[in-house]
């Protein structure tokens, strides 16, 4: 038997309120992109300033992925060790550290550039890891609709980050356009502490408690099932995020039409993200809808393949896809994990593949235009990425539990929610 640490929950005088649950969470997940995105809208600049070269612009851009491929199976070593709360608050501090080392000035420019990048990426690993998991923990009954408000925020601060990055480094400079994102980490960490404040004379709410698990989550079919669900998802999106305005331009579009195609793409998939939500909830078992936003991103791209002339309307088609995706497979960490111990570690290794196997679709697409001069066979590539996912979900999509009542070291493929819908075992109602 493996011994595993987690949060007990808090008696009912000492937790926080529901609506400061609710609204300290989306002020973390705020900070789970921006300094993400912002870098993507100043490479050019971050390049002419600095002398770096596009290869090691490249490399620069990925760290903070190939962070989260790393660091995300450690994650949970760490919340056993201080409970999910003091982790999120320890992750948002080092979060503003690297985010101000990567804008410093000075000879060392370059180095704090990079350092800082390896810092900030390996503090977002850990809120990644941790906000399903508190999700699961907190509003175990409201899983796929609390996924979709905190996965909308997210999206919506990433984009504005997009967007806003460049004329905010036009004005005051790259360094200042990559760090004020720091102030909402900031922001983020007040909150955060006024979250833990209302339960410091709990030590039961903040202090690990000993309990027991299962096996190793990389040895459930039902983990490996969503993970890969994980990584299907996010290798489309991270591929068509960078590559569409390239392709949209080949197909004949003016350049600054095609960005703002990429920016309707976003926002329709964060539209998306929220209404799936109105589908799933209420339901366990999420084969239908995963099959069908499957076969949305199938049929989009296949559209743009063979009617290119109506580039907008296949975008919003695979914006569609791309925000149910993500929020279906965040509410499979929730759903698919019987506490909120199991959803940290399920959250760790399905984002840690999804994210190594996301880094490699762009670098792909990239490498197999290259070969060709077309990119038809990326655009393929896509397709059959959807297909995958769509036999992925025929699985992942089923009412299970990645282990078994027992822990037993069976195979855990029973429904996820059987008798009467009530919370699940080992946590609390709130």
């Amino acid at each position: 038997m493996l011994h595993l640490i987690t949060d007990h929950p808090a008696p009912a005088e000492s937790r926080p309120s529901q609506a400061l649950l609710v609204v300290t969470l989306l002020v973390v997940a705020a900070n789970l992109r921006p300094t993400i995105t912002a870098y993507g809208s100043l490479v050019g600049v971050i390049g002419n300033d600095t002398g770096l070269g596009a290869g090691a612009l490249g490399v620069l851009g990925a760290i903070p992925l190939l962070a989260f491929a790393a660091v995300s199976p450690a994650v949970h070593h760490l919340t056993d060790r201080i409970g999910l709360d003091r982790a999120v608050l320890v992750s948002t501090a080092v979060l503003v550290v690297g985010t101000a080392i990567r804008s410093l000035p000075g000879t060392d420019g370059v180095i704090s550039l990079w350092a800082g990048t390896a810092i900030l990426g390996a503090a977002i690993a850990v809120g990644n890891v941790a906000v399903p998991a508190i999700v699961k923990r907190d509003f175990p009954r409201e899983v796929p609709l609390v996924t979709g408000i905190y996965t909308a925020v997210l999206s919506t601060t990433a984009a504005f980050a997009s967007g806003l990055a460049l004329p905010i480094a036009q004005r005051t400079g790259w360094r200042v356009g990559l760090g004020i994102w720091g102030v909402l980490s900031v922001l983020a960490l007040l909150a955060w502490l006024l979250r833990l404040r209302p339960v410091r004379a709990s030590a039961s709410t903040t202090g690990p408690v000993r309990v027991t698990a299962g096996r190793s989550m990389w040895r459930s079919a039902v983990a490996w099932q969503v993970t890969l669900l994980m990584g299907a998802q996010a290798t489309s999106f991270y591929l068509l995020v960078t590559w569409l305005p390239t392709i949209e331009v080949s197909f004949g579009v003016d350049p600054v039409t095609a960005g703002w195609h990429s920016f309707v793409y976003q926002i329709v998939g964060i539209a998306a993200g929220l209404g799936v939500t109105v589908v799933m909830r209420g339901r366990t078992d999420h084969r239908l809808v995963g099959v069908a936003i499957s076969l949305l991103l199938m049929v989009a791209i296949a559209g743009l393949l063979l009617v290119p002339a109506l580039p907008l309307l296949w975008l919003v088609l695979a914006g569609l896809s791309g925000g149910s995706s993500l929020v279906i497979a965040l509410t499979l960490v929730g759903e698919r994990a019987r506490s909120s111990v199991d959803a940290g570690r399920l959250s760790g290794m399905a984002q840690s593949i999804g994210y190594l196997l996301s880094a490699g679709g762009p670098i792909g697409a990239g490498l197999l235009f290259s070969a060709t001069g077309s990119w038809t066979y990326p655009l393929l590539g896509v397709i059959a990425i959807g297909a995958a996912q769509l036999v992925i979900c025929l699985y992942a999509g089923r009412d299970r539990f990645t282990h078994p009542a027992g822990a037993d070291g069976s195979d855990g493929a029973e429904p996820a929610h059987p008798g009467d819908g009530t919370a699940l075992s080992g946590i609390a109602p709130q």
